[in-house]
């Protein structure tokens, strides 16, 4: 007997920066979060903008994707 398809429940993280109440960055992974974020707090604490340190905020967001998956026994 073939089980033709089984759903599973993956979930990811997906994360979405802030420069005051504006979004700035939406839906990037683990590892381009890590790289943007770095780079501006960076930038904005060398650089003369209208931001500050503080403007700065991220939301960590887990999504739950289905993935089918096909199992032959």
């Amino acid at each position: 007997m073939k089980k033709i398809s089984e759903k599973i429940l993956q979930p990811i993280k997906v994360y979405h920066i802030y420069a005051k109440d504006e979004c700035l960055y939406n839906n990037l992974s683990e590892k381009q979060f890590d790289n943007v974020w770095k780079t501006l707090r960076g930038m904005v604490g060398l650089m003369k903008t209208d931001y500050s340190l503080d403007d700065l905020s991220y939301e960590e967001v887990e999504l739950t994707r289905q993935v089918n998956e096909e199992h032959s026994y």
